[in-house]
């Protein structure tokens, strides 16, 4: 039986969530719904060095793997500075410093929203009980 596909913005918090457990640098999402047609999210990270990003790729493909997420593709190539894992919905991008500087992807979405990196890393809130119930 084939697994239900995990919906984008929760795919995201999981990308981001994994990202920052290993201490992505310069956590950033683009929203690229409707101005893409071949993702709906931009994850943007940064590693210091080739095996951090290394460490971020593995980090990543557990527990994308662990939410039963198919990986559409993987480009990871030794040396690069740059590192994609495309899981559909969202794209994720893992540079090093001068490879981020240099491509400036950013800067070819400028018109993409901008989602709080801070926000989708919070914890769910939980809902008050309402009086006399209980």
């Amino acid at each position: 039986m084939k697994s239900k596909p995990i919906a984008s913005r929760k795919l995201v918090k999981l990308c981001c969530r994994a990202l920052a457990e290993k201490k992505a640098e310069d956590l950033r999402v683009l929203d690229v719904r409707g101005k893409s047609t071949i993702t709906d999210y931009l994850v943007l990270a940064t590693g210091s060095s080739e095996p951090h990003l290394r460490a971020l790729r593995m980090e990543l493909e557990k527990e994308l793997s662990a939410d039963d997420v198919h990986l559409v593709g993987l480009e990871a190539t030794r040396e690069s500075g740059w590192v994609v894992v495309d899981a559909f919905d969202v794209m994720v991008h893992l540079f090093l410093p001068e490879m981020r500087d240099h491509f400036g992807i950013e800067n070819l979405w400028k018109d993409a929203v901008d989602l709080s990196v801070k926000e989708l890393l919070a914890a769910p809130k939980k809902r008050a009980k309402k009086k006399g119930s209980g």
